[in-house]
């Protein structure tokens, strides 16, 4: 037990974090509908293309089905165990979350462990606690999205890159970049170039390399996804048509030229984020590390369109030179300067632990219509047919697949259904974002957040909630007249 316990104590701790991330919000949002409806589809249409989301629902570029199949194969016998139970399909997603979040933080056991191997069990320890005391990387490493699994084979790449398997590294890239994330190519580059001007490797060995490796993934991405697209496509070049070519991802926001060095990085970070850039001055090997990292978000901030999960690959790095400052400033907190050193730095894992719980609570409050539909389906218990209509901002922020029941439940995601229409279709139920429709009766409403406000006294932060879904009966049911609801 002992030692088992130093062989997987680490990751039991990692794990058991993320797993309570999972349990506590079992929801996804839109970025990650994709591959939650994928696997949703895989595990219980099966063969049947027809009944597939996507093709119904195709979204503005394609994606590549290959990380929902992986995942959804090492989930299926739970699935199975669930569906025999009779448990609701809300327990599938949790079971398939779990899964992938053993797979992104076993890449990152690679990593670890090389980190032990070149820095030390010491460097290993704090890149644990810097981790663990991070609410974002533990909380997207469950989450189905293409960053996270692209993720996963950019922490194999740092595991062979410290272990010395430069070749490996480059192959496990081009994989990513080819199959999940072609902006993976802005990583890619930097280190690629790293390797050549530090005679790691032969120009003509590691072309003959990638190109082989590249050859390969494009090939095994057009045939799966050409087959479940029903049409000849490569998504990710698709993705890096649209994104990069057209730079068409502006339309969905956009943020000032250093937002990741300003805002993403701090957050994500935290304690971290000054640790990581201390590290570079106090190892020399940290430098060569951290350069090629720090040139993937530079060249990233070039993209108008900015989120905090595009340069999610940088944060393995960045935390193992904050673990290696980290270390050497534990070593020498006998010494005066050093001492107070330290004590900065274990209160800043304090405030670090505080920001990480608040923004918990804040994600937890962030998947209104999830908690909606679920809600719903605990009141009202239907002897006949119910149609619910989902519009487009409950099916964005918390509803997939997996939160449908069975018969005699029945959805529908119809888009640009204008809200005076609503009252001349035969739905039963409404879940929007509209306080009132004619024709319905608003049944109940669920919160969700808003901000986080400081106040004087206790406590200091607050979240502030508000009404954001709204559940509507049709007036014409006798049911939703006299039977008591909540209210709005």
């Amino acid at each position: 037990m002992t030692k088992f316990l130093q062989s997987y104590g680490y990751d039991l701790i990692l794990g058991a974090i993320a797993a309570i991330y999972v349990l506590m919000a079992p929801y996804t949002k839109v970025e990650e509908s994709f591959n939650v409806q994928s696997m949703h589809d895989i595990l219980y249409h099966r063969h049947r293309l027809e009944s597939y989301d996507h093709l119904e629902f195709p979204g503005v570029v394609p994606r590549t089905f290959i990380g929902a199949f992986i995942v959804s194969f090492f989930a299926s016998p739970v699935v199975s165990i669930i569906t025999c139970l009779g448990f609701p399909k809300i327990y599938s997603l949790v079971a398939a979350r779990l899964v992938l979040g053993c797979i992104i933080l076993s890449t990152l056991r690679f990593f670890r462990i090389q980190i032990r191997e070149k820095f030390g069990p010491q460097v290993e320890s704090f890149f644990v606690l810097l981790t663990g005391l991070q609410f974002h990387f533990l909380f997207y490493c469950t989450r189905p999205l293409p960053n996270i699994l692209a993720l996963g084979l950019v922490n194999l790449a740092y595991g062979n890159w410290l272990k010395g398997n430069f070749y490996s590294a480059l192959r496990f890239l081009i994989f990513s970049t080819v199959i999940f994330r072609c902006d993976v190519m802005l990583l890619l580059g930097p280190i690629g170039l790293e390797f050549l001007l530090t005679r790691s490797i032969s120009f003509w060995k590691a072309l003959k390399y990638c190109v082989v490796t590249a050859v390969l993934a494009v090939g095994l991405t057009i045939s799966v996804d050409s087959i479940m697209w029903k049409k000849f496509v490569w998504p990710e070049f698709e993705v890096f048509w649209f994104n990069s070519i057209l730079n068409r991802s502006s339309e969905w926001g956009t943020h000032s030229i250093h937002w990741y060095f300003t805002s993403a990085l701090p957050r994500s970070l935290l304690v971290a984020y000054p640790l990581s850039l201390l590290g570079t001055l106090l190892d020399r090997r940290v430098p060569f590390l951290i350069l090629p990292v720090l040139s993937f978000v530079i060249l990233y901030s070039k993209l108008p369109h900015k989120e905090l999960r595009f340069i999610i690959s940088s944060v393995p790095m960045l935390n193992l030179s904050a673990a290696v400052a980290a270390s050497r400033i534990y070593n020498n907190r006998r010494k005066t300067i050093w001492k107070l050193v330290n004590m900065a730095m274990l209160a800043l894992f304090l405030i670090s632990a505080g920001c990480t719980i608040v923004t918990f609570m804040a994600s937890y409050n962030n998947y209104p219509s999830g908690y909606a539909l679920k809600h719903l389906h605990q009141i009202s218990h239907p002897a006949n047919v119910e149609w619910v209509h989902i519009d487009t901002f409950g099916a964005m922020n918390g509803i997939s697949r997996f939160c449908e029941e069975a018969f005699p439940w029945r959805y529908s995601k119809e888009e640009e259904v204008v809200v005076e229409e609503l009252r001349n279709r035969n739905f039963t139920y409404l879940v929007n974002e509209h306080p009132s429709v004619d024709g319905y009766k608003c049944l109940f409403s669920e919160q969700g957040f808003e901000r986080v406000e400081l106040r004087r006294g206790f406590p200091p932060i607050v979240l502030v909630k508000r009404a954001k879904v709204y559940v509507h009966g049709d007036m014409k049911k006798e049911d939703h007249l006299h039977k008591k609801w909540p209210g709005c």
